[in-house]
């Protein structure tokens, strides 16, 4: 069966849309990253969100009690497509020690990092975000995207001698146990759907197989935060994506968007993980779960760090709109079946226009 990395080959990316910008080097907010300055897109004053942003709270939820998170996970995702959870089994240290090589990674020189640089037709490796392509301007951010075992072969080529070892231990240990928790986390929200038997069957060859991507994210401090952005508007190819954000004085710089009420910061919570529903868990529910639109401020102070853990069934597995959902309510189904690997050729091609291609 095809890999998730080799899903993206086909759509190969010019150097200057993976290439960072060297923000060690910046003293001034380049033209090729202004953002134009509306109201629309920015708030007027990034640290303080007061009168720009909706306050109403995204919901934490706590794992310990399955069947009140199962209820409190299925109106989560019905209402904003985004919640956080506690209790999640994973310890605060290993998200201490991963958020830590995270920053060591992103702390080495442009040109060591440019060593590990994704490939034009790749998935792994170093470079920005995918979606780069869709916009006019470039955004403040760099990444770094793990796959398999794609954390050591780049490793290798960051770090002389042993030193990239902790760095692929430590990893190899997050992905272990976040991939556990991404199980855990979709079989309630598809308890809350209450699937029929054959669905729940045909979904377990999920969890022996799943496709998985764990993207760290830097957002460098910017002189300008004002007209730049770390992230454009986008929402996630995945089922779910799990993610770490680091803490910063002004509460981080994720937002979702919420229709009718605008943009809602996502604020870290001490020891809690943001899960929101991607674009396959959207289809699965016949657009009853909401793929969040989100996007990511950047702050003049503060470097902020992001891991996101895109949880993604095996990319030959077909998806559509469960049956018993559509029957149960009368409902026609949304959406046409599309295998995982086909619907991210079309993501590629048409990033927020991508389910329209495969509307009923």
């Amino acid at each position: 069966m095809s890999t998730l990395s080799e899903a993206y080959t086909d759509h190969p990316l010019h150097l200057h849309q993976i290439i960072p910008l060297d923000f060690d080097t910046v003293r001034a907010v380049p033209e090729s990253h202004l953002w134009p300055n509306s109201d629309d897109d920015f708030p007027a004053d990034v640290d303080d969100h007061d009168g720009q942003l909706s306050t109403a709270p995204v919901p934490v939820i706590d794992l310990s009690d399955p069947d009140a998170a199962t209820k409190l996970i299925g109106h989560a995702c019905e209402t904003l497509g985004v919640f956080q959870v506690i209790n999640h089994g994973i310890s605060s240290s290993l998200v201490k020690e991963a958020e830590s090589e995270t920053r060591r990674l992103f702390s080495l020189p442009a040109r060591q990092k440019l060593k590990a640089l994704r490939a034009p037709g790749g998935a792994t490796g170093y470079g920005i975000a995918r979606i780069t392509p869709f916009f006019s301007k470039y955004m403040w951010h760099e990444g770094f995207t793990i796959m398999n075992n794609s954390a050591i072969d780049h490793a290798n080529t960051l770090w002389p001698n042993d030193e990239h070892a902790r760095f692929c231990d430590v990893m190899e240990d997050y992905q272990k146990k976040i991939n556990i928790l991404a199980e855990q986390l979709t079989k309630l929200i598809f308890k809350s759907l209450d699937i029929t038997e054959e669905e729940e069957e045909e979904m377990d060859q999920w969890w022996v197989d799943p496709s998985t991507a764990l993207q760290l994210n830097s957002y460098p401090s910017c002189p300008d935060p004002s007209r730049a952005l770390g992230l454009a508007p986008h929402t996630d190819t995945s089922l779910i994506t799990i993610l770490h954000q680091s803490s910063t004085i002004n509460g981080g710089g994720l937002q979702v968007f919420k229709e009718g009420v605008g943009w809602v910061p996502v604020v870290p919570v001490s020891g809690a993980l943001v899960v929101n529903v991607g674009d396959l868990l959207h289809i699965l529910s016949n657009g009853r779960f909401i793929n969040v639109l989100h996007r990511v401020f950047v702050n003049q102070n503060l470097q902020r760090l992001s891991m996101a853990y895109f949880y993604i069934p095996p990319i030959g597995f077909r998806v559509a709109p469960l049956a018993k959902l559509v029957n149960s309510s009368g409902q026609v189904p949304r959406y046409r079946s599309v295998t995982v690997r086909e619907f991210i050729s079309i993501k590629a091609k048409s990033l927020d226009k991508a389910l329209s291609f495969i509307e009923n």
